[in-house]
């Protein structure tokens, strides 16, 4: 069964009011579907715990410090999730030769298995979410996201 898609926060009169909201829905079907494949599978991972996973498949070797520091998160949060993942087995940890105090990260053969599978499920999504579209309305579309963004980093 489809689910419908929430239109109580559509603002169909003032279309500006509405861009924002409507990202939101977007992103949320496209979170949806891309743990789909992994709730259907042995592991139930939450985007946060495949975002701290895609960090150390790009960064292999690197600490929880460092990943505090790229992304601003609390370092409890971050010890939690870190911990939950080494104790499932989708990271493996070893002592720095240098400072005993720190342990470099990096994932298991479960957590790239995982990483894996999120990557393809993420170029099938991409795929399907542009299908029909011409490759200039495509680089029209990044280029007006692009555009939001930096308004709102403005």
């Amino acid at each position: 069964m489809r689910k419908s898609n929430d239109k109580v926060n559509h603002l169909e009169k003032n279309p500006e009011e509405g861009v924002l909201d409507l990202i939101h829905t977007v992103m949320h079907q496209y979170r949806s579907q891309q743990y789909q494949v992994l709730r259907d599978g042995p592991h139930d991972v939450t985007h946060m715990e495949s975002k701290v996973l895609g960090y150390f498949g790009h960064h292999p070797g690197a600490t929880q410090s460092d990943l505090a520091r790229k992304t601003g998160r609390d370092k409890a949060q971050l010890a939690r999730l870190i911990k939950g993942l080494r104790d499932r087995g989708l990271l493996a940890g070893e002592a720095d030769e240098t400072d005993r105090r720190n342990t470099r990260l990096t994932l298991s053969d479960a957590g790239q298995s995982i990483q894996r599978a999120l990557q393809q499920q993420a170029r099938r999504l991409n795929t399907k979410a542009v299908q029909g579209m011409q490759p200039e309305e495509q680089r029209e579309l990044l280029a007006l996201l692009n555009r939001l963004k930096n308004n709102l980093d403005a």
